[in-house]
């Protein structure tokens, strides 16, 4: 038998059997265990090779495999949840540009600002912490075109034109600086960096400012900002 064809034996029989221990069963014959009388014994035989039905498969050469495949699974299922937007027949230059900015936010620092009408007809505009949107929330409603994304009395800011509610919330990644004289400020934890959203200002050091052309909203900017602190 080649490197191959036991590399292919030894995967069949640990996507057959749970453990080791269950692979040995397999090869015990009932007469086996009528005149061995003992079952450890038995699996013993099988393991070096005396006893059993099929192939021999050591117990290091199995577990090492079914470690190996685990891994695989484990890694495979990870990254299919990390990227909702993946696959997705995005038409919006909105959801496209967040897409594009998906797997940064897993750890990152995007901004996103919106403003348009809520579904009582009210407008609203906001500041949201795209990275801590994703980790609390399932995206898939939004990139499916389910519903769309809007700001929340959760979210950095939220602002109801038609009540004058006005609400502030830091994040886990941003500190937001209301009290500013010449206007609402972000500050990122990590680096403790200011970002300036004001669009006659500029949006401090490392951090840039996109207005976004979309047909899903009044208005759309997103601000991305790089850590460049060491983690």
């Amino acid at each position: 038998m080649d490197q191959e064809e036991g590399s292919t034996t030894v995967d069949n029989i640990v996507t057959q059997f749970n453990t080791y221990e269950d692979f040995l069963d397999s090869q015990i014959t009932t007469l086996d265990l009528y005149y061995l009388e003992d079952e450890d014994l038995a699996r013993q035989l099988v393991e070096l090779g005396y006893r059993g039905t099929g192939e021999v498969v050591k117990r290091e050469d199995f577990e090492a495999r079914k470690a190996a495949i685990e891994i695989a699974r484990l890694a495979e299922r990870t990254q299919k949840k990390t990227l909702t937007s993946a696959g997705k027949d995005l038409h919006d230059n909105f959801l496209k540009a967040l897409a594009v900015r998906e797997e940064h936010n897993r750890s990152g620092t995007s901004v996103i600002f919106i403003r348009d009408r809520n579904s009582h007809g009210q407008e609203v505009s906001g500041y949201i912490d795209y990275a801590h949107r994703l980790k609390i929330e399932d995206f898939e409603v939004y990139f499916s075109g389910k519903k769309r994304l809007l700001p929340r009395p959760t979210d950095m800011s939220f602002y109801n034109w038609d009540s004058h509610v006005a609400v502030w919330n830091s994040t886990p990644n941003y500190q937001v600086i209301a009290d500013n004289p010449e206007g609402l400020l972000f500050k990122y934890k990590r680096d403790r960096k200011i970002l300036n959203v004001d669009p006659k200002a500029q949006p401090g050091d490392n951090s840039t400012r996109t207005p976004i052309q979309t047909e899903l909203y009044i208005q759309a900017v997103i601000f991305d900002h790089v850590s460049r602190r060491k983690t």
